[in-house]
């Protein structure tokens, strides 16, 4: 709210969820931490409701599982039942479908468990009495204590001192650190942004404080501090040491989902395709049973998921290639030799690739996404060009939350 806007009390029916996970209002307005069919005693401030008042509860609203979720911007929709969100994050794929005249066969969710995050980003910052970590509050730059999160893995949570010494080491009192931490078979991975420039005493403060809280590895701004035992993540059976700040699953059980669903996509196919392939969490799985070419912009990932082919004994032959997806996809001619493809994008989705797949001879593709938008954009591509849109998996990894994956199969017809 700017200093000079006007706020007005009123009272107001909560229609729907925007896909950001606010009541909807007339208007509209938003209004956080409602749901639909609730009516609601509040202010308008600009395009928001604050001050908000419950005066008829929806029945699908229950008691937030974790006691920082008024104060803590890490969850979104903790005030609603397991059976409402499921259905409406489902819904809202339907919805982006149904934009794109698309309809398909919905399996059953798959929703990651409470204290199941085994990566997240948090925030730390010096104070005048000493440091604080934790995470933001809902659009604000104040950062919330979060001793008892009921999102976070237990074993993540013990990056919350290791965040409040690195704040005490290399920030600054204006800005807070960046402290993105992920569990690994080793230790804790951590990558710092955001903070001081490094210099040679900095970084020594930084090795001692890694063997202090015996950190698997370190990196400051992208420079590897100090790596005391390899981070190692576990494809299946296959071990991998991903570069500092790779992407990966949120969850182990969002990515098993996932993986579950690729491999029955493709099943039967002699050769895949893995685009957008990472550090290989789908493609050396697949490798078990069939020969996979994988392809991803980062050479730095695409050497991990080599390195971990090479030590494990067994799979199928994984080839690989560093290829800007967005600027080069692979054409029609490349795309021939495969049996399937597997889709992984960011959130923009694959329209480039997407557009040669169109024109290729691929029979299967098994698309994941993290953006019901974009992916809704794709797959209206494919079907127009004769794909059938078959069987989709809602895989709710980031639970409480508005985000939304799903894994999708596509076959010519």
């Amino acid at each position: 709210m700017t200093g000079d806007c006007v706020a007005t009390s009123g009272r107001f029916s909560v229609s729907r969820l925007g896909h950001h996970g606010d009541g909807v209002v007339d208007g509209p307005l938003f209004a956080p931490r409602t749901l639909p069919g609730e009516v609601i005693e509040a202010r308008i401030a600009e395009k928001y409701l604050t001050d908000i008042r419950i005066l008829e509860p929806s029945s699908d609203r229950v008691a937030p599982p974790c006691r920082h979720f008024r104060s803590c911007g890490g969850c979104q929709l903790q005030h609603a039942s397991d059976v409402f969100l499921a259905s409406w994050k489902e819904d809202v794929v339907k919805s982006a479908l149904a934009a794109n005249d698309l309809t398909a066969d919905f399996l059953p969710i798959s929703i990651s468990p409470a204290q199941s995050r085994r990566r997240a980003t948090l925030a730390a910052r010096r104070t005048k009495k000493g440091a604080m970590a934790g995470l933001h509050a809902r659009a604000s730059d104040v950062i919330v204590d979060i001793p008892d999160c009921q999102l976070l893995h237990p074993d993540l949570m013990t990056a919350l001192p290791v965040a409040e010494a690195l704040a005490m080491a290399g920030a600054s009192r204006k800005h807070s650190l960046a402290v993105a931490v992920t569990l690994s078979a080793n230790g804790l991975d951590v990558a710092v942004s955001k903070g001081k420039p490094l210099d040679g005493s900095l970084r020594l403060e930084l090795a001692a404080l890694a063997d202090r809280y015996d950190l698997a590895r370190l990196s400051w701004d992208d420079d590897v501090i100090v790596t005391r035992a390899p981070p190692e993540q576990m494809f299946g059976d296959v071990i991998v040491v991903p570069p500092s700040g790779a992407f990966l699953q949120a969850t182990r059980e969002g990515e098993a989902a996932l993986s579950m669903d690729v491999r029955r996509i493709v099943d039967g196919a002699p050769r895949v395709a893995d685009l957008f392939a990472g550090c290989g969490t789908f493609a050396l799985r697949l490798a078990r049973d069939m020969a996979v070419h994988a392809v991803e912009g980062d050479a730095a990932m695409t050497a991990a998921l080599d390195a971990g082919w090479r030590k494990a004994p067994g799979l199928k032959a994984v080839t690989h290639e560093a290829r800007d997806l967005f600027r080069r996809p692979l054409l029609p001619d490349e795309l021939a030799p495969f049996g399937a493809v597997v889709l992984d994008p960011p959130r923009a989705g694959a329209s480039a690739q997407v557009a040669e797949i169109c024109a290729s001879s691929v029979p299967v593709i098994a698309y994941v996404s993290c953006n019901p938008v974009t992916f809704a954009r794709d797959a209206k591509h494919l079907v127009d060009h004769g794909y059938q849109l078959e069987k989709i998996r809602v895989v709710d990894q980031f639970r409480w939350s508005s985000h939304v994956e799903l894994v999708a199969a596509f076959r010519r017809v």
